[in-house]
């Protein structure tokens, strides 16, 4: 797959341009070729470039001064100058001035290839950069998926044999249970762990923008496309490309990504360039896509090829005995933070064991972490346990209560938006999402009700 769909070339020698022109032709790009550096600027204010070529020495803007618009306009074209006047000093002076290569008159064809290598991966370093700066923190899945359980060891020892091909897996289970972690370890066990792995959230966007998200677009599909953006599946060619919340993409969207799951390939959005793509695809879920499948919201093909390697996690309810090794291991990592390692006395571990966690470890993480923060002692004991667990009782009974005659609409919608937050341990982006509404509504409406 190639990164370098727009190349510019700049000299005052028509022979030059000529061969320039043949050249890359003959190699598979399709080069937009100028006489001189007024020309190329002006294309530029109004299109994107990855590459280009420029002569050194022309008349009006010379190479040098053209170097240093291109970078202005353009920080990331790749920008290789040519001359028949090649010296140390002009190289030099090229460099320092934001070139990335220079090639000597005459140079062969091989050598025009070697700088598009150089190009080449130029472009993918800067689109790994764009996305691990656009990563969020994962710190609370650490240690999710710790412990001895039978269950969890044939997971592990599952996910040790799939991690060594490019089937496609589909991680199911409850909100919390650990299925990005899993993710995460699957790629790092693979042939693909030096490259990394690349994740978006299916619940996060609509519709249009979750497809630009996954496939890119091209500069002016839409309004405020003002450049071309690589999609998910081009940043993650090479590597791992995780579907958090698959269960939640549009039905219109199900086609295209059947057709990038079989033929690897994709156009971007407003793109007439079919890329070809080496992904391979881990998806996860918290619903039962079979009855999704029932109610015409997800594609019974689309399913299929997803549910090459199932893993379903077992909520945290049913792996009682891996609770302690959770515990020490959040009281470990808040130390850190505190500068205190507290301990937890046997009393309010089976407070915790007969707890039934409905957020699971991530529920479980948030208490601990609240837990070293606002308690002085060095000893958590079974009372702790019962305040925070007791006042998270309350709310659920307060939230499931049946509606009477007489309970204001405002009355269940605070109830409803209670247990959302419940079964979310607190997490008020996934709560919003369950409901159905934006963050910044659902924010309004907790300032709205007092004391929620």
């Amino acid at each position: 797959m190639t990164n370098l769909e727009k190349i510019y070339v700049v000299d005052d020698d028509p022979l030059m341009r000529d061969f320039m022109q043949e050249a890359l032709i003959h190699i598979g790009h399709k080069p937009r070729i100028f006489a001189n550096a007024s020309e190329a600027i002006h294309a530029l204010k109004n299109d994107s470039c990855d590459m280009l070529f420029s002569d050194m020495i022309m008349p009006g803007i010379d190479g040098l001064e053209l170097l240093r618009q291109v970078k202005k306009l353009s920080p990331e074209t790749f920008v290789v100058m040519m001359t028949a006047y090649g010296t140390v000093e002009s190289a030099v002076e090229a460099i320092k001035s934001g070139g990335n290569d220079y090639l000597l008159k005459p140079f062969s064809l091989e050598q025009l290839e070697v700088a598009l290598i150089k190009a080449e991966e130029h472009r993918r370093l800067l689109n790994e950069n764009d996305f691990l700066r656009s990563e969020l923190d994962s710190r609370d899945n650490i240690a999710m998926v710790c412990g001895n359980d039978p269950v969890m060891q044939r997971i592990y020892d599952n996910v040790s044999r799939v991690s060594r091909s490019k089937a496609t897996v589909l991680i199911l289970g409850e909100t919390g249970t650990g299925k990005e972690m899993i993710a995460r370890m699957i790629h790092q066990n693979s042939p693909r762990r030096d490259r990394p792995m690349v994740k978006v959230n299916c619940a996060a966007l609509s519709e249009n923008l979750l497809e630009s998200e996954l496939f890119g677009h091209e500069k002016g599909a839409f309004t405020g496309a003002t450049e071309r953006k690589a999609g998910r599946f081009e940043l993650a060619h090479g590597s791992t490309l995780l579907l958090d919340e698959i269960g939640e993409i549009p039905v219109g969207l199900q086609a295209k990504l059947l057709r990038v799951l079989e033929l690897e390939e994709f156009d971007r959005v407003g793109g007439t360039k079919t890329l070809q793509v080496d992904v391979r695809v881990i998806c996860t879920t918290n619903r039962n896509l079979m009855e999704e499948i029932r109610r015409g919201n997800f594609r019974e093909d689309l399913f299929f090829r997803l549910n090459v390697v199932p893993v379903t996690l077992p909520p945290l309810r049913e792996r009682s005995a891996d609770l302690p090794a959770f515990v020490q291991q959040f009281l470990k990592e808040f130390a850190e933070e505190s500068g205190e390692l507290k301990r937890m006395d046997s009393a309010a571990m089976r407070e915790l064991q007969a707890y039934h966690w409905p957020g699971n470890v991530r529920e479980l993480r948030n208490l601990i972490h609240r837990l070293v923060v606002m308690e002085p002692s060095p000893v958590i004991t079974a009372e702790h346990i019962r305040r925070e667990l007791a006042g998270r009782d309350v709310m659920a009974r307060d939230a499931h209560a049946e509606a009477s005659v007489g309970t204001s609409i405002d009355e269940m919608e605070r109830r409803l938006i209670l247990n959302t937050l419940n079964h979310t341990a607190g997490n008020k982006e996934e709560a919003a999402r369950i409901l159905k509404v934006s963050s910044r509504t659902l924010r309004n409406k907790l300032a709205r009700y007092a004391g929620v």
